[in-house]
């Protein structure tokens, strides 16, 4: 947690793999990110990471269904598990009524829910949320952080939210606060 333009998302940029540190090493599942080539850190993300974003980034010539399927997709998973991955997905949700609308059909709270069962639907090791409530009225944005929190404990991920949000921050098991004195439990 911290303010506006204090380093939230460049770390986790630096944690993803899509910039490099200056110092130090990040590991993900033992590997040494900053090892990595630009193909094995992108099979890396692929596999292990999955992105919640504050806008969302869903394909608008897609519906519900093939947005949260495209990891499945791009990772080589059969058609007949990707299907039964993207519906249990859409039920955790709470969108399978939903699951052949356009983006453009959907509120704020329900396309980032479809990012979140985008995010989780591989089964990725580790979830990195960027602002997702940011866009949100409060109730939305106290729904979407309940569920990303249930929903990455339920899939066994870790998960880090960075967020100016303390209510969104709240959702979380653990606070840490970046400020310009570096980083404290909150």
């Amino acid at each position: 947690m911290g303010e506006s333009g204090i380093g939230k998302s460049t770390l986790l940029n630096l944690i993803a793999g899509l910039d490099r540190p200056d110092t130090g090493t990040i590991e993900i599942g033992g590997t040494a990110i900053a090892s990595l080539d630009d193909d094995a850190l992108t099979r890396l993300r692929r596999v292990k990471i999955g992105f919640v974003f504050q806008a969302f980034h869903l394909l608008p010539y897609l519906d519900v269904a093939q947005n949260i399927a495209l990891p499945l997709s791009l990772n080589g998973v059969p058609d007949a598990d990707a299907e039964q991955r993207v519906a249990v997905m859409l039920e955790a949700v709470g969108l399978a009524d939903r699951a052949n609308a356009r983006p453009s059909e959907l509120s704020g709270g329900e396309m980032q829910r479809v990012a979140i069962a985008r995010a989780l639907v591989h089964r990725p090791s580790l979830v990195l949320a960027d602002e997702p409530t940011g866009n949100l009225d409060p109730e939305s944005a106290r729904q979407v952080a309940t569920l990303l929190r249930d929903s990455v404990k339920r899939e066994g991920a870790a998960g880090l939210l960075v967020t100016h949000s303390l209510e969104a921050a709240r959702s979380a098991d653990r606070i840490l606060v970046l400020g310009v004195e570096g980083l404290r439990a909150a």
